[in-house]
């Protein structure tokens, strides 16, 4: 949940919670990495324990780091998510439906109860779904005065929650703040990202995310946060998706599977968006145009495993954007991961609870909340929690076509399903629409091509390739440019 970052320079051992004090060091020498910003336009984000600069770290999750003179440093975990998922995998949990969901209710109570000890003034983050739904709930349920619950909405009505989370508090009876976000207010926050992040940060909803921290900081000084339940409870709904495409095309050759891809890339995601908009597919989500294009670049994979993570990175990027890079930093497939689980879904949960989950989406809320000095606490990260959920067969969490199937059953004790039952929309921005319109000029001086030349980090035209299709409404490249542009605002800000 919080960073630690070290490299020995000089002789001198030097670690931090933020990169940004390490520079300042008299031992401090350490270039671009040209392989993790090659990643980082991959993944949106720099996989640890690799960082931006050579030879400095990040300590792994659930780690410590030895130092001893005359020595290298060694570093041994003392919590490992993989030992919970194997324990859990040999203890399911076997008891009846309503059993389960009373322990888990029980425990989350708990662990929310824990964290809502505090000396300074609390609230919640509240989104309207599932997870920051059953955070609040139990919050309130603790509590004997209105909890403080804060949102942030958008103007574009195809990523506005904050209507559902407004109904969610009015039904709890919080004490509900709403701040509604437009490019104006994105712009004004873009210059903050590099110093706030200390390496390039692709995930756009760093935005919002800093926003509603921002907002919240003016109230209060410690937010509970829901993040975790997607990975836990099987959330996303791309796991049911993924397993189901996967299941289809496994049997198929590999020409055959290409040419698919080929096939499904041909038609535009608006154009998408419009067929399927009349076909009754539970948890469609807002945008499936873009699913459908994400999904065919994917047709050639050999295995499940690599078939998802292709599915988490960006295709454009592999392209060779950072020519100098060999792509030397993955995501890091364990490879006793399918003899612990089998399952391809629970495979897909763990594998984006030790990647995505530690290192985009903590990473976020934790820079994102420090910058405004606010203190976020995760019950749903709690170890108990973790280890619990990893006991509960496939079941208790897909049902119907759904995932959270229990975390439903525990949140629907305390509100009606209408209020929360609704395709997920993600904590997304207007990104795409903002890059032809409020940011394109601040976008079009980062990625000026004589500039892209002189520098020679990225392949120039290969990047004006990318930039000009966007703006021609071609194709929607706006996660790969936002990628580009946060590496290089970071680049200009550093002076790297």
């Amino acid at each position: 949940m919080k960073p630690l970052y070290w490299t020995v320079q000089g002789g001198c051992l030097l670690f931090a919670s933020e990169l940004k004090a390490l520079r300042v060091h008299p031992s401090w020498s350490a270039p671009l990495d040209v392989e993790a910003a090659d990643a980082m336009l991959r993944f949106s984000y720099i996989p640890g324990p690799a960082t931006i600069y050579r030879d400095v770290f990040k300590l792994p999750p659930g780690s410590v780091l030895r130092a001893c003179l005359g020595r290298e440093p060694s570093i041994a975990p003392y919590w490992t998510l993989l030992s919970a998922v194997q324990r859990g995998v040999a203890g399911r949990f076997s008891g009846s439906v309503p059993e389960a969901t009373d322990r888990l209710d029980h425990l989350l109570r708990d662990v929310v109860s824990r964290r809502m000890v505090a000396d300074v003034p609390l609230g919640a983050f509240l989104s309207g779904g599932i997870d920051s739904s059953v955070v609040v709930a139990q919050m309130q349920a603790a509590s004997m005065v209105p909890v403080r619950t804060f949102s942030i909405g958008f103007h574009e009505s195809g990523y506005d929650e904050a209507v559902h989370a407004k109904a969610v508090a009015r039904h709890l009876g919080t004490d509900h703040t709403e701040f509604y976000l437009d490019a104006v207010a994105a712009m004004a926050v873009i210059p903050k990202l590099p110093a706030m992040f200390d390496e390039p940060f692709g995930d756009s909803s760093q935005i919002p995310t800093f926003l509603v921290a921002e907002m919240t900081r003016r109230h209060v000084t410690v937010a509970l946060s829901g993040d975790g339940g997607d990975e836990l409870f099987g959330g996303y709904p791309r796991y049911q998706t993924v397993d189901t495409i996967w299941r289809k095309l496994r049997g198929m050759p590999g020409w055959s599977r290409r040419g698919l891809g080929a096939l499904l890339r041909a038609i535009p995601a608006d154009r998408w968006d419009t067929i399927l908009r009349a076909v009754p597919w539970k948890g469609k989500p807002a945008r499936p145009g873009e699913k459908v294009h994400r999904v065919a670049r994917m047709l050639d994979a050999r295995t499940a495993d690599e078939f998802y993570q292709m599915v988490m990175t960006q295709r454009e990027a592999q392209s060779g954007l950072v020519p100098a890079a060999k792509g030397a930093i993955g995501l890091g497939l364990n490879e006793t991961l399918a003899t612990v689980l089998p399952d391809f879904v629970e495979r897909m949960q763990c594998f984006d609870t030790m990647t995505y989950l530690a290192e985009d989406i903590m990473a976020k809320v934790d820079r994102t909340t420090m910058a405004v000095s606010l203190e976020a606490r995760e019950p749903l990260l709690d170890h108990r929690l973790v280890e619990f959920a990893w006991t509960l067969p496939k079941q208790y969490k897909f049902a119907n076509g759904q995932g959270k199937w229990l975390l439903r059953q525990v949140l629907f004790r305390y509100v009606t399903p209408e209020l929360v039952e609704r395709p997920k929309m993600g904590f997304s921005i207007p990104i795409d629409e903002w890059l032809r319109g409020a940011l394109r000029e601040w976008a079009e001086d980062l990625l000026d091509e004589q500039r892209l030349r002189a520098d020679g980090l990225l392949a120039s035209s290969k990047v004006r390739r990318l930039w000009s299709e966007h703006q021609a409404g071609v194709r929607n490249h706006s996660t790969i440019l936002w990628n580009l542009l946060m590496l290089q605002a970071w680049r200009r800000y550093y002076h790297v």
